[in-house]
């Protein structure tokens, strides 16, 4: 059968070419017995497709038992879908068939699948490997002859990914993945579902006919439609049953869609996060950091300054903020070595300040490369060359000090 025919046969409007790939591949999976899985946004026309792959199938004459697996309790989905024995549980006044069981030789459609249970789930795949089940409260391994038709709205492996789903079911499930398009994808069907839902509404409801304005068109042709085919139908409905006019236009038709907010993100927002700091405490951090930083710099600057302006001697018992300044300055991006030049104030001298040298004013150009180079060549040679003890000596890593060997070519 072709694609024209199966439209015409089970009512399905539109020409666009996902359609169409979708009903082609659902005509192509229906002579045989592989599960499929059928994913597709709400109301996009999900179990339309079940009904097509069962109706073209060998089947076609078995039962057809569709089955909502999130309107279902999770206490009573495994005697709804597998059955029971008498007294298995409180109420169980009589043994009872699951749907497994009523529809041997014929096809179960499992909508909202990615709502089972796990437990459900483990039972589920038992059935598709080995075709066998146990009912609620029985020790009788049951067979049957069944083929499982999933669908769901959700991303199944996103739930796989989270624990929610067992990946081998997933696998085992989709076969064969089916998608069907939502209706922002099929742009050039929307206003001929609109046409034949407002016929068929006009004739249920005795009313005239509905014309829309080219304005309207444009309009419905833009919407995003998120409730998809079914939300249309509904709003041609509506349109047949209050509109007054039967010459809808744009301005008329935005009582009946809902307004659209552009909210729809580039990205996702996980507003769960743990790291959802505020505007303010986020400054916070920023200054206390700040802080941190200042008053290490300060007491390297105190310890040069009651040292006489040697540095050595302060880099040797300060490495981690010696590193922290190496991890924060690119000392390669500048023309010439950075030099600190140290001037010893001539008066007003704290008292807290024991200084080694008159205080006479002093100036002294520093090379941190060359302290740093001295440094390593003294930390290897105390060590004979051993460069894990030296690199310890120094406080930074073997692997850092074997690149600085080799930058500073020692």
């Amino acid at each position: 059968m072709d694609t024209q025919s199966i439209k015409q046969r089970f009512g399905i409007i539109g020409n666009s070419p996902l359609l169409n790939r979708a009903i082609d591949t659902a005509s192509q999976v229906s002579p045989t017995d592989m599960s499929v899985l059928i994913t597709g946004e709400s109301g996009s026309g999900k179990e339309v497709f079940s009904h097509i792959i069962h109706q073209l199938s060998a089947r076609k004459h078995g039962a057809f038992i569709a089955v909502n697996c999130g309107a279902i309790p999770e206490g009573t989905i495994d005697s709804e879908l597998f059955g029971h024995e008498k007294g298995s549980f409180t109420g169980a006044h009589e043994a009872r068939k699951g749907y497994f069981e009523v529809a041997n030789g014929g096809t179960i459609f499992l909508d909202e699948v990615a709502e089972l249970p796990l437990g459900t789930q483990a039972r589920l795949l038992r059935i598709l490997e080995s075709g066998e089940y146990l009912r609620v409260g029985s020790s009788k391994v049951q067979k049957t002859d069944v083929r499982i038709i999933a669908a769901t709205n959700v991303d199944v492996y996103d739930s796989v990914k989270k624990g929610k789903f067992r990946e081998d079911l997933y696998y085992r499930l989709n076969t064969v993945p089916l998608r069907i398009p939502p209706l922002r994808e099929r742009k050039e069907d929307v206003y001929l579902l609109f046409r034949k839902f407002a016929a068929d509404f006009s004739d249920k409801y005795r009313s005239p006919s509905v014309q829309l304005e080219p304005d309207a068109i444009q309009m419905l042709s833009n919407y995003s439609w998120p409730g998809n085919v079914r939300q249309l139908k509904n709003i041609a409905e509506q349109i047949c049953v209050l509109e007054k006019d039967r010459n809808v236009n744009a301005q008329a038709l935005l009582a009946y869609i809902p307004n659209e907010q552009s909210s729809n993100l580039p990205m996702a927002i996980n507003t769960s996060s743990k790291e959802d700091f505020s505007e303010r405490d986020i400054l916070y951090k920023v200054l206390f950091d700040m802080k941190k930083d200042m008053m290490d710099l300060k007491k390297l600057v105190a310890e040069i300054i009651q040292n006489g302006g040697n540095t050595a001697h302060v880099m040797a018992d300060n490495p981690q903020f010696i590193n922290q300044l190496y991890q924060d300055v690119d000392l390669d991006n500048h023309s010439a070595e950075p030099t600190l030049t140290i001037k010893h104030p001539s008066q007003n001298i704290p008292n807290d300040y024991n200084f080694a040298h008159d205080a006479e004013e002093v100036e002294e150009s520093l090379s941190l490369i060359d302290k740093e180079s001295d440094l390593i060549k003294k930390a290897l040679k105390k060590h004979k060359g051993k460069r894990k003890f030296a690199a310890q000596e120094l406080g930074i890593s073997e692997r850092t000090l074997y690149r600085k060997i080799k930058e500073l070519n020692l």
